[in-house]
């Protein structure tokens, strides 16, 4: 890895950037030149049913108008299925995949009839190598889940698994932290229409980029915990972490797209200025 700090601003294009987006790009951002370092910026549109590009365009033209510069050519997620293929393969060839074919709301529901505290995230296991054939064939539709039950035997155990937190977690935690996949239960690293999850392809996105320090809010905290198990199950290098505060409105509440909260755009056509931004953010 690079000892030149590196660092990112990651945004997936399925809606306008807000407050809470320019907080972390600003911080991120000035972290680097802080550093004398590098800010790369990383367009994660996996999900191409909701990324557009029309909110791509304006990632662009919102952290331009923020006074962010950063290096080109950008990644786009899209367009380096290939790399994350290659990643989905090795842990499926050791064993340490499987497939799953029951939908979200199976899984809800069996969690909900486990005995109180039996089973708080799913864990499950590969079918018979029979049944799998038969429905595969049939074209049912399933999810590669990542087996803890596998990773764990591969490493031996969970207890040598650490990151390093440089910022803050949301019930303060700093220094060097366990790592504790367990609590994300078998999470999904594809889908048979999708390629890649999230969890699989930022570890690959952020060692094939060299990313030194991952600098990103609170609300991601806790998918570090099985990202620190991919890097170490692909031996791929572990960054710092430097988790921020998330800004909230008036009503406590944290931007978010889904709630509608105000654009950059739409601050920026009512007069507020990147200088604006900054001292309300206390940046």
């Amino acid at each position: 890895m690079s000892r030149t700090f590196v660092t990112r601003f990651a945004p997936s294009p399925t809606g306008y950037l807000h407050r809470g987006h320019a907080f972390s790009a600003l911080t991120a951002h000035d972290a680097a030149r802080a550093a004398d370092g590098r800010f790369i910026l990383r367009i994660e549109d996996i999900d191409r049913t909701r990324c557009r590009p029309e909110y791509e365009a304006a990632v662009y033209e919102d952290l331009a108008w923020l006074g962010l510069r950063w290096e080109t050519p950008v990644r786009r997620q899209s367009e380096h299925m290939a790399d994350y293929a290659r990643a989905l393969r090795e842990l499926a060839e050791r064993g340490l995949l499987y497939r799953c074919f029951r939908t979200r709301r199976e899984i809800a529901e069996e969690i909900e009839r486990a005995p109180h505290g039996a089973m708080e995230v799913f864990r499950g296991a590969p079918l018979p190598a029979d049944e799998e054939e038969r429905r595969v064939e049939a074209g049912e539709p399933f999810a590669w889940r990542l087996s803890l039950d596998a990773a764990e035997r591969a490493l031996g155990g969970f207890g040598a698994l650490t990151f390093v937190e440089e910022g803050e977690g949301p019930a303060g935690e700093r220094g060097v932290l366990p790592a504790r996949p367990e609590l994300g239960g078998d999470v999904v690293l594809a889908r048979k229409d999708v390629g890649v999850a999230y969890h699989l392809a930022v570890v690959v996105d952020d060692a094939l980029q060299e990313i030194t320090h991952v600098i990103r809010g609170q609300d991601l905290f806790e998918a570090t915990h099985v990202q620190r198990l991919l890097q170490a199950l692909l031996a791929l290098p572990t960054p710092v972490y430097r988790h921020h505060r998330l800004l909230a409105g008036p009503d406590g509440r944290r931007f978010a797209k889904r709630d509608r909260a105000e654009t950059l755009r739409e601050l920026r056509a009512g007069g507020v200025s990147p200088a604006d931004l900054r001292r309300e953010m206390g940046l």
